[in-house]
């Protein structure tokens, strides 16, 4: 498949204009690379563990005011 075929095959999916696809760069995967990422990220995984989370004791912003008595 030419880089045409695949523009004008993902413009008829999405209903894109095939200058449109050509300008957001698709190309075909190597099979033969199981870890593809043309746009691979250094940022962490979105995902919260919320059993580490909780055994974190919570930052206190405000400081307790302190109780008068009053007799």
């Amino acid at each position: 498949m030419s880089q045409h075929d695949l523009d004008f095959a993902v413009a008829a999916a999405t209903g894109e204009s095939p200058s449109e696809i050509h300008r957001r760069g698709f190309s075909l995967a190597d099979p033969s690379e199981a870890q593809f990422d043309p746009e691979p990220t250094d940022t962490s995984p979105a995902w919260l563990d919320w059993d580490q989370n909780d055994s974190v004791e919570p930052e206190r912003r405000f400081r307790s005011r302190r109780k008068t008595q009053t007799k």
